[in-house]
């Protein structure tokens, strides 16, 4: 080192080193910057670009190499050969774009280094062939290891000038490229004529071929024109090429950022550009993000191999954000040309709004919604579990239906979002009552189930179903209103009442049957007899509901006549049943049943448009009366079912009577008062059917705008045995009389029964003393001609 040092200084004018030095360095940061064209150049034009590169460089080694060899001062006479001086520039040209070549078509991590070893070699040739073409009056000697030593940097330092100019298109990069090649051609140069002594020799004398030193630096300043020129068309390219990649960046950002998916751009490992989606998806802004490598955002190093491994192939993974987070995505990579080089687009899809719908779904495909109990299929699934399990341990479970009694009542009162408010307050108030391993569940409408895994003896699930009574009797009025609700359960135990699924499903139902049929509010334990019960209510339900398509219903008539003349005022519509199989069927069997199940409404309807259409083609202009469900009272729809049917048949309204229990009237008292106050608007009589028994309320009475009253029956049959009785009936005649409204008696069957109504004031009656219920056909007397009816004919007969 010291003897390079001592060459530089003590054989060299400083001022053309410093030249030198300097047109090495433009020579050799233009060269950079020719191969980053070179680089995005396209095909047709990649090898034009790479020789001029080629020639930039070897004339940039050729001018360093004799600028310093001006400055070299041999204190001998000297001269330069000239096609040697020729001949080094085609060395320094041709090896050095082979290099260039070299670095290009290998690809990979080492190909700047091999590339640039071989440029290396470019500036010893040219060097060793420049100095051959120096013509002295004296004889060069070399110190070999100095000579190899020059070989050996001028290699080293130009393999890393290539590796690190070409890593990326930073200026940082570029400029650290363009300085080891200045090092690598300098410090061959100045380690090379270390190397060289010259000894003076006074026989020898430059060749008259040779030029002098004057026309060499004429030659060589031509040669740093050419230079000059070169950089500044290599600085204008890569002026050019900068906006041409910052507008294809601002293009292409335009661009991913109106896409919904977070997009990276990257070269290698290491992250370009980022849309404005896949900011907003790790919490960073993007100059946080650019600059740092893929793995940074995917950790998993399986899923970045696999990505880059199946490009265009959608793979699930994990992005890490800016917190650490964890965020579940899809991704998906592209490769694309961008500023000349191969880059990776990798597409970021958020998978969290997915997941969690398919969480809902899988949690919705398992509870109910409203209360976010589990729902029938959950329910039957650990149901069938539970049996599975407690065949092989011999241990009992049970099974507890439950129905909510007067739900609908509540429902229609208060409307639909309370009974929706009720049901998720039951739920919460049931859940409470029960054991860590016991399940409830919502099985639809106003239905739960509940399912004990682990009892030992009936009381304790007797106990169970006490604490749910309990739970809905003390709740907290403004969650569940009082006296309105209440909850029957049925029990069945497995394996004592039955060996699998549908069939402990059935005996809880059985038994839940039963305990609505005895006073609701309460629990039944199954007991044999419920199946054959329950059985034949749900067959006598089934064949209900064929019964008017199969013409098994029919209407009958009973006549209504006033006490003192038997002059038939009009008729009680009654409706019976006669199956084909089961004969004829009571009304106070399938009348409930109808009303249980909802078929009460169909049926209802049918029996209203047949008796009005019968009763508008009789000659005499009689009254028909027609029984109204609660059920009808209260569904939506009724009164215009009323007016269609009148509209229709052509009844005059007048000559209509509807007949309603007090049970209706509290199920919704304001609507029931705004429906029969519409009635009462086309002329449809209200009579209150059944009064003195069930509800009976004098405000009622002033209330709702009925025309007629009608006693019960069980009233009049006992007016000669219980005194009681005849009280109530002389009663609710003088209330008749004080509101102005006719009373009526049914169930009449004696004339002294008549004769006591008769002499209590009474104005009409209807009852077998009167005239059986009868189809019409067996009542033509009446509804062509004749105006009253014989009591005793009709006691005869």
């Amino acid at each position: 080192m010291l003897t390079v040092y001592t060459c530089i200084v003590s054989n060299h004018d400083l001022r053309l080193v410093a030249l030198a030095a300097l047109v090495c360095g433009l020579a050799s940061l233009t060269a950079v910057h020719l191969l980053h064209h070179v680089r995005r150049a396209e095909s047709s034009r990649y090898s034009l670009w790479l020789n001029v590169a080629a020639v930039s460089t070897g004339f940039g080694i050729w001018a360093t190499h004799f600028i310093a060899m001006l400055a070299f001062s041999p204190s001998v006479p000297a001269a330069y050969d000239v096609p040697l001086t020729v001949l080094s520039l085609f060395v320094a040209v041709i090896v050095t774009g082979m290099g260039f070549r070299m670095a290009f078509a290998l690809g990979g991590m080492g190909a700047g280094w091999f590339g640039g070893a071989l440029v290396g070699f470019g500036i010893g040739g040219m060097h060793f062939t420049g100095m051959a073409a120096f013509d002295v009056a004296g004889t060069v000697s070399w110190d070999w290891p100095l000579v190899v030593a020059s070989i050996v940097l001028g290699s080293i330092f130009a393999g890393a000038a290539l590796s690190v100019g070409l890593r990326s298109d930073a200026a940082p990069w570029k400029l650290s490229g363009g300085l080891l090649l200045t090092l690598a051609i300098c410090s061959h140069h100045f380690t090379a004529m270390a190397a060289a002594t010259i000894t003076p020799d006074g026989t020898i004398e430059p060749s008259p071929l040779a030029i002098a030193p004057h026309w060499l630096a004429v030659g060589v300043a031509a040669v740093s024109l050419v230079i000059l020129l070169l950089a500044c068309a290599a600085l204008s390219l890569d002026l050019r090429a900068r906006r041409r990649a910052a507008l294809e960046m601002e293009r292409m950002r335009d661009l991913t950022d109106a896409a919904v998916e977070g997009l990276v751009l990257c070269d290698g490992e290491t992250i370009v550009s980022v849309n404005r989606s896949f900011a907003r998806l790790v919490n960073l802004t993007p100059d946080q993000i650019c600059g740092k490598t893929l793995s940074a955002c995917v950790p998993d190093a399986e899923k970045r191999n696999a990505l880059f491994d199946a490009m265009g192939q959608a793979i699930e993974g994990d992005l890490s954000n800016g917190e650490g987070d964890l965020v579940p995505v899809e991704l998906i990579a592209h490769q694309i040309s961008y500023n000349g080089r191969p880059h990776n687009v990798v597409a970021f899809r958020d998978l969290r709004d997915r997941r969690n719908a398919e969480a809902q779904i899988r949690y919705l495909a398992h509870h109910d919604p409203l209360t976010g109990l589990n729902n029938r299929t959950s329910f039957e699934e650990r149901l069938d579990r539970e049996i599975k399990l407690h065949q092989r341990t011999g241990q009992k479970l049970a099974l507890l239906c439950l129905d909510l009694d007067g739900f609908k009542e509540v429902n229609d009162l208060y409307g639909h979002a309370a009974g929706d408010r009720l049901l998720r307050d039951t739920a919460e108030l049931f859940s409470a009552a029960l054991a860590e391993d016991d399940m409830l569940a919502r099985l639809g409408g106003d239905e739960f189930a509940v399912i004990a895994p682990h009892i030992t003896d009936p009381a304790q699930v007797g106990a169970l179903a006490e604490r749910l009574l309990q739970r809905l009797k003390s709740a907290d009025p403004s969650r569940v209103p009082a006296g309105l609700l209440s909850v029957s359960v049925g029990i069945a135990i497995y394996p004592s009442d039955a060996p699998d699924r549908t069939e402990l499903l059935s005996s809880a139902d059985a038994a839940l049957y039963r305990a609505k049929l005895e006073g609701k509010g309460t629990y039944r334990f199954f007991e044999a007899a419920m199946g054959a019960q329950i059985r034949e209510r749900r067959s006598i339900e089934s064949d209900l509901r064929n019964a008017i398509a199969n013409g098994e219903l029919h209407l009958v008539y009973q006549p209504q006549a006033q006490i003192e003349t038997c002059e038939v005022l009009g008729f009680e519509v009654l409706l019976r049943w006669r199956h084909p199989v089961r004969g004829t069927v009571l009304p106070s069997v399938f009348i409930p049943i109808a009303e249980g199940s909802g078929l009460i409404l169909q049926i209802g309807e049918w029996v209203l448009r047949q008796a009005c259409r019968e009763a508008a083609g009789w000659q005499r202009p009689l009254n028909i009366a027609v029984n109204v469900s609660p059920l009808q009272l209260g569904s939506d729809g009724f009164f215009q079912a009323v007016q269609a049917i009148l509209d229709e048949t052509g009844l005059p309204p007048e000559r209509l009577e509807i007949e309603i229990t007090e049970s209706a009237l509290i199920r919704d008292p304001d609507r029931a008062l705004a429906v029969l106050q519409k009635l009462k608007t086309l002329g449809v009589n209200i009579a209150m059917d059944d009064f003195g028994t069930g509800y009976s309320s004098l405000s009622n009475l002033q209330l709702f705008p009925f025309d007629k009253i009608k006693i019960d029956r069980s009233f009049i049959q006992s007016v000669h045995t219980k005194p009681q009785a005849a009280a109530i009936v002389r009663a609710v005649l003088g209330l008749g009389r004080g509101l102005g409204l006719p009373v009526i008696a049914e169930g009449v069957e004696t004339s002294e029964e008549l004769s006591f109504l008769g002499q209590e004031g009474c104005s009409e009656a209807q009852g077998y003393l009167l005239g059986r219920p009868e189809p019409i056909s067996a009542l033509t007397s009446l509804i062509l001609g004749a105006a009253a009816v014989s009591p005793s004919a009709a006691v005869k007969a």
